[in-house]
């Protein structure tokens, strides 16, 4: 698979909450970065991360547009975040079955077939102002 197939079929199992799936596409020392917050080394704890988002949230991608460039170890998508908010953290607001949606994007690499680095960007700021 190139690499935009690759970070296709990562987003096809985020969607079906195939964590399994997604976490088959990921090197074993992949790096995750965050919107806020340190980067999360390792595919354990990005599966804690997984696992944490998935008690806290219910969220599904729609408008996904995928951006490859030549060299095929670099997507980028651009995505609406159709979400509910679980279940409440430390720091932001109350959860109570809050629904939003948020524009996001991700810029992944891609290295021997697996998924290396996926760092998230959205505006938290318009988040918290869409489930307050």
């Amino acid at each position: 698979m190139t690499a935009l197939e690759i970070v296709q079929h990562y987003y096809t199992y985020f969607n079906d909450k195939n964590w399994q799936g997604m976490l088959s596409l990921v090197d074993p020392e992949i790096r995750h970065e965050p919107n806020q917050g340190d980067a999360r080394i390792g595919i354990e704890q990005f599966t804690k991360f997984l696992e944490h988002m998935d008690e806290s949230y219910e969220e599904t991608l729609t408008d996904l547009v995928f951006f490859s460039e030549p060299t095929q170890t670099r997507v980028a998508a651009e995505f609406v975040v159709n979400g509910v908010y679980k279940k409440g953290e430390d720091g932001l607001p109350e959860a109570r079955h809050q629904t939003y949606e948020l524009p996001a994007g991700a810029f992944l690499e891609v290295k021997d077939g697996k998924i290396t680095r996926v760092t998230t960007y959205y505006n938290l700021p318009l988040w918290i102002q869409r489930v307050s």
